[in-house]
């Protein structure tokens, strides 16, 4: 048996809910749709997120710098026309529903670009600019336009980062050198709108280039406000290699690609939490796995996975966008299937994976974190909050996919404390809020209808349950089972 003790009458230390602060989302023109808004309003509502990321906010797609040439006059020299009426529906969407936006500046407009390297099945130009002067021109005048539409003391609470993981190729055609420029540029447009706005970088992949990205700063004297990059625990053999440039890794080491340690990923967070100094560290991009389509994403393994991946950085990371909340994600193209291994915390038609529980689940509790004893050497780990008028438990059991783990009895002792009532207790697991299963069990219909899609959504809520407590003088003895990849929220009214 596993236990685990809480001293409830002891003080806590702060649990600032610093994963709630952003989440991810595929690219900028899936904002104008209706179904990307109403998974969106939902998860600010249930899970508590407060901006969103995404990429492909100056996209050609979203007609925001284009050349306008007279058709009677073709020898007259075209102009550059900018248009922000497209960002403009998005971020007032936003703000309607208490979001903001986190502004991720990319990909290239094609008529500022000095190539034709695109990537993703929307074709974003990954090239540097051919002038970086007209680089800075829209990027102040895009500035300066939210500044008049929004107001200097809502767009001082926003975020602007430079460009998307430059370190890869897939991503940036061009060196450090001449990403450090794009960033120079960039920072430089903005401040001369307002010093007080937020600008950051490097949005690296893998933890990387954050001393480089520092130094270059320091000794080029230009600002900035926040250190952004992101990973995956799939990242882990590229990281441990991280003398390797990327082809020199899959070269060599490409065998041992997508396997990882457990806790890893706290272990990449307290590394670069010491590389970024006093300044904030967002990692604005994570999940479970970063090969799509990767199965785990839709199981309850990536919920254990999240669970503990969370607890772990408490107190590194000031935050942790997950990537992304929907599966309407283009990058590859739009997958047809409900249960395709997207990224997202829903399906295509808003159904609530495990993972999403997991957000709901951690929004729900305080944030007064308790002393834990106990667990020592198991894969069930346990989190404990005080909140108002009750203290909630977290309860996980994971271990990586191929590592050993086995059903646990779990005991858990709160002194100090008598329940004002019952105790409750919501499970995510194979049995439990695990809406895959029941597309499995239906034959796995690439286009469910909707009596189908109605039978999955119902396999997909989160229940709560009364749980049997057995009183010991002035203490509460409570006991469950968790199995493998489970997690268990228990709440206790005081």
């Amino acid at each position: 048996m596993v236990e685990f003790i809480v001293d409830t009458k002891s003080k806590g230390t702060p649990f600032p809910h610093y994963w709630e602060l952003c989440v991810g989302s595929c690219h900028a023109v899936m904002g104008l749709r209706s179904d990307w808004r109403e998974q969106l309003e939902r998860s600010r509502r249930e899970l508590g997120f407060q901006y969103v990321r995404f990429h492909g906010l100056l996209n050609d797609e979203m007609s925001v710098c284009t050349k306008v040439t007279n058709p009677f006059r073709p020898e007259a020299s075209s102009t550059l026309r900018y248009s922000f009426f497209n960002i403009d529906s998005v971020f007032d969407f936003l703000l309607s529903i208490g979001m903001k936006p986190f502004i991720e500046l990319g990909f290239m407009p094609d008529v500022l670009a000095s190539g034709s390297t695109t990537c993703f099945h929307y074709k974003a130009n990954v090239t540097p600019p051919a002038d970086y002067t007209e680089w800075e021109t829209l990027i102040h005048a895009l500035t300066l336009h939210l500044v008049d539409r929004y107001g200097i003391d809502e767009v001082r609470t926003w975020f602007f980062e430079v460009w998307n993981e430059p370190n890869l190729k897939f991503f940036w055609d061009g060196t450090q050198a001449e990403y450090f420029k794009l960033y120079e540029h960039s920072v430089r447009a903005i401040k001369r709108v307002d010093s007080q706005l937020r600008v950051g970088g490097p949005a690296t992949s893998v933890n990387a280039w954050i001393p480089d990205m520092l130094e270059f700063c320091r000794s080029n004297d230009v600002p900035i406000d926040f250190v952004s990059t992101h990973h995956y625990p799939t990242d882990d053999p590229l990281w441990k290699h991280n003398d390797l440039s990327m082809e020199e890794f899959f070269a060599q080491f490409a065998h041992e690609f997508g396997s990882y340690e457990r806790g890893v990923l706290r272990k990449m967070t307290t590394k670069a939490r010491a590389e970024a100094g006093a300044l904030p560290l967002y990692y604005t991009e994570w999940n479970t796995s970063a090969v799509l389509p990767d199965a785990i994403h839709d199981e309850p393994y990536s919920a254990a996975l999240v669970a503990k991946t969370i607890i772990d950085n408490d107190g590194l990371v000031d935050a942790y966008s997950f990537w992304t909340f929907s599966d309407l994600f283009e990058e590859g193209a739009q997958f047809p299937t409900p249960f395709h291994g997207g990224f997202g915390l829903q399906t295509i038609h808003g159904i609530r994976k495990p993972t999403y529980h997991v957000f709901e689940m951690l929004h729900s509790t305080g944030t007064e974190r308790l002393a834990v004893n106990g667990g020592t050497g198991s894969t069930v780990e346990m989190l404990a909050v005080r909140g108002e008028t009750e203290i909630t438990m977290l309860v996980y059991n994971h271990n990586i996919a191929n590592g050993e783990i086995k059903e646990e009895d779990v005991q858990i002792v709160l002194n100090g404390i008598r329940p004002n009532g019952p105790v409750s207790i919501r499970r995510v697991d194979t049995q439990h809020a695990n809406p895959k299963q029941t597309w499995l069990d239906l034959g796995s219909p690439e286009y469910p209808t909707r009596e189908q899609l109605a039978q999955i959504d119902d396999a997909s809520r989160l229940i709560s349950e009364t749980l049997e407590s057995e009183i010991r003088g002035d203490e509460c003895a409570l006991r469950i089972v968790m199995p493998p990849h489970g997690v268990a929220a228990i709440t206790v009214q005081i």
